[in-house]
């Protein structure tokens, strides 16, 4: 996600705290969450299908989930 759409949402979270925001922020602020959610949830499968498991024996595994 661009730092600017980042920042952005933390601008209308700020401003939520201070006080009510229009509809239209409320919208903004819904679509960066979700766009967000989705880049954080990408960002961590990606880190976990390159993660291997190393266990007592010495036996590798990976974390991927074969398809």
């Amino acid at each position: 996600m661009e730092r600017s759409k980042i920042e952005r949402l933390n601008e209308l979270a700020r401003k939520a705290k201070t006080g009510p925001l229009t509809e239209a922020e409320l919208a903004e602020r819904d679509q960066l969450r979700k766009e967000y959610i989705s880049a954080f949830r990408a960002n961590l499968k990606a880190t976990l299908d390159n993660t291997i498991i190393i266990d007592k024996d010495g036996n590798r595994r990976s974390l991927r989930k074969d398809n």
